[in-house]
């Protein structure tokens, strides 16, 4: 039962986000601007990579635990999933856990459309209200759920891509959207071998390296940009001080482009910051999820402890300031 009336277009700052990127002493271009629908598709076949280890890993631990997490929090909630993509991972969730509706949100319309679409045929007596936004700003929840108790998901360790400050500050936004009572089901990548890490953000296939090119492409494209991509390369390596993997576009030789008419310059050796991911130990996470106000419950691994889900509750008097 899809509801498109909610399929509203998200307020786009690409412009904005990218001509201030470009001016900084680093260069950055936000993650947020790879989902186009070109790069969501893209991100769709890094998720079927045999390096890429988080989704699959993930996967088998919601069908593990989803009856656990069911059993938890109760029947009848809405379920809220921050960033959906193609919501591969949710229509087993939703039945483990038996949502009463389900309320994805991606900041692609036309991928979120397609999606919801497809959800909605696997589960025609679900309501489903798709949402077009930024999930990183505040959020108004259609109304037709404005009633029903809330839970949330937000797997795939897309709050890896925020520093600890800001994955915070995220927490706490979704605490305020969710409201009371509500529990949030939350996947983070763990700390590990750097070869592993960097093999699943290096994969042989070159497809996140198409992926992080995308963004360049998406520049020319909408910006006017006269960037040059055979002057760049994908470089993802992992920081081990910081605990992250590090996304750049590296210049392989000094190159001059233009946005919207603004000159820029890269000097061999110099990148564009596109995307972190950080890693996670357990301690860490259950630190974060206090500091975002909300309680851990329980968590769920794998055999061999890559990836975690956590299920939390929100106590937002626990907060602190």
């Amino acid at each position: 039962m899809l509801h498109l009336a909610t399929l509203d277009v998200a307020d786009d700052d690409f412009a904005a986000a990218v001509l201030a990127g470009l001016a900084a002493p680093q260069m950055t271009i936000p993650a947020r601007f790879f989902y186009d629908t070109a790069g969501s598709e893209l991100f769709e076949k890094i998720t079927q990579l045999p390096e890429y280890y988080p989704t699959r890993t993930e996967i088998g631990i919601l069908r593990d635990c989803g009856a656990a997490i069911g059993q938890i929090v109760g029947p009848g909630r809405a379920v809220v999933e921050f960033g959906s993509g193609s919501s591969l991972k949710t229509p087993p969730f939703l039945r483990a856990v038996a949502a009463s509706a389900y309320v994805p949100i991606d900041i692609s319309a036309e991928f979120l459309a397609m999606a919801a679409t497809d959800l909605a045929a696997k589960l025609p007596e679900l309501p489903v209200f798709p949402l077009a936004a930024d999930f990183t700003r505040p959020l108004r929840l259609p109304a037709g759920i404005a009633a029903r108790p809330k839970l949330g998901f937000f797997p795939g360790s897309t709050l890896g891509n925020l520093g600890p400050a800001a994955a915070v500050d995220l927490l706490r936004a979704f605490g305020d959207t969710l409201g009371e009572s509500a529990w949030l089901v939350i996947g983070l990548d763990r700390r590990k071998d750097p070869a592993v890490l960097e093999a699943a953000y290096n994969d042989a296939a070159g497809v996140t390296a198409a992926f992080n090119f995308n963004v360049l492409h998406r520049v020319n494209a909408e910006l006017a940009g006269t960037l040059d991509p055979t002057a760049f390369v994908h470089d993802a390596p992992f920081d081990a001080a910081l605990g992250r993997i590090e996304m750049h576009l590296r210049a392989v030789r000094d190159t001059a482009f233009s946005v919207l008419g603004r000159p820029f310059a890269l000097a061999a050796g110099q990148s564009i910051h596109t995307e972190n991911s950080y890693k996670w130990t357990l301690d860490e996470a259950r630190l974060l999820a206090r500091a975002g106000g909300w309680t851990p419950v329980e968590l769920w691994t794998d055999a061999g402890a890559q990836f975690a889900v956590h299920l939390w509750r929100h106590d937002a008097a626990s907060v602190e300031p």
